[in-house]
């Protein structure tokens, strides 16, 4: 009999041809209407008695909640915007960062980047959204920044650190990255001469890496150091290897490259262009530690980054700016680990 009560109810709703409401439900239930409310708030304060109450309604009445209603009430679309730049992209930072965001019921609108300068073009869309913050894995100017002050937006950089600017992020430390690296090649004792492969000249982490590398190699006592320029893909990481024989003459005995992706462009070139042996004639680095890093095929020695735990401060911080917009900016460096590939010479 109750099957059949539940179905009538709900299929007289369907025949009037208007949604269900959560007043609908609150009066189904016996509970206020702020009570069904908390149910559908994440981390919400409510009992396993009212909860259960709350559902069995919602489940005879057939409810949706409307989550257009819901930010008119909350002054909250529940929407952030993630800015991530193709050529400096991998799926793990833009996978662990909307898993994060979706287990504390927010979505996530992507804008992807040809070039990390071009994010000026996507602000006007993200003011339209009307997101009630973002996560930018691209550079910013400080004018742009300011905006998002006047805004009253929160903003949080992810693996982009400001030095001259008042703002949140989250960052690996590429400096120290660098070092583990060229200290592990130069440990070796049989490296003398070094090329870097430097990522676009618009990004600040491809600056912080080559120049972190540049002043370790300069304190090592290298001054047979070739700097090429690439853009982060795995084409210019093929053409380095090219452009560096061009200047040099001759191959180094070891190649820095500002990511894993030029780094795999490097090898491969080498290897099967050229007919070198990796690590054998030449020594190949990378940065990232992005998954194919770790492929028998390439087996990279690089610098892994903490993503799962750079994604989790991202989010915890950009949302707790959301809750408090009085809190000041805070900047978090993590470390990234040396992982102990097979493309360095021993």
């Amino acid at each position: 009999m109750a099957k059949a009560g539940s179905n009538t109810r709900k299929d007289n709703f369907a025949s009037s041809k208007r949604h269900v409401t959560s007043y609908d439900v609150a009066r189904h239930a016996g509970v206020s209407q702020s009570a069904v409310s908390r149910c559908f708030k994440p981390g919400a304060s409510v009992s396993k008695k009212m909860r259960a109450r709350v559902m069995d309604a919602v489940k005879e009445l057939g409810y949706t909640p409307n989550a257009i209603a819901r930010g008119l009430i909350t002054r909250r679309s529940n929407m952030v915007a993630v800015f991530v730049s193709n050529l400096n992209f991998y799926p793990e930072v833009v996978s662990e960062l909307s898993k994060r965001f979706t287990e504390r019921g927010v979505h996530v609108l992507l804008f992807t980047l040809d070039h990390e300068s071009d994010v000026s073009r996507t602000l006007e869309q993200v003011w339209q959204y009307q997101v009630d913050g973002v996560i930018a894995a691209a550079n910013l100017s400080s004018d742009e920044i300011a905006t998002f002050e006047e805004r009253n937006l929160p903003l949080v950089f992810y693996n982009r650190s400001y030095e001259d600017v008042r703002v949140s992020s989250v960052s690996c430390d590429q400096v120290e990255g660098e070092r583990a690296l060229i200290n592990r090649l130069a440990g070796s004792g049989v490296h003398q001469s070094y090329a870097i492969v430097s990522g676009p000249s618009d990004s600040i982490v491809s600056m912080q890496r080559t120049r972190g590398a540049l002043e370790c190699l300069t304190e090592c006592g290298f001054s047979d150091v070739t700097q090429i320029n690439g853009d982060y893909s795995y084409q210019s990481g093929c053409r380095a290897v090219q452009e560096m024989i061009e200047q040099r003459g001759s191959l180094p005995d070891a190649i820095i490259c500002a990511n894993d992706v030029m780094a795999f462009g490097a090898m491969d070139e080498l290897r099967y262009r050229l007919d070198c042996d990796v690590p054998g004639d030449v020594s190949v680095v990378g940065f990232d530690g992005v998954r194919a890093a770790s492929w028998s095929s390439f087996d990279l020695a690089t610098v892994v980054q903490p993503v799962e735990s750079m994604a989790e401060a991202a989010v915890s911080m950009l949302l707790d700016r959301v809750d408090n917009p009085d809190l000041p900016p805070e900047k978090r460096l993590f470390s990234g680990v040396l992982r102990e590939g097979s493309s360095i010479r021993c």
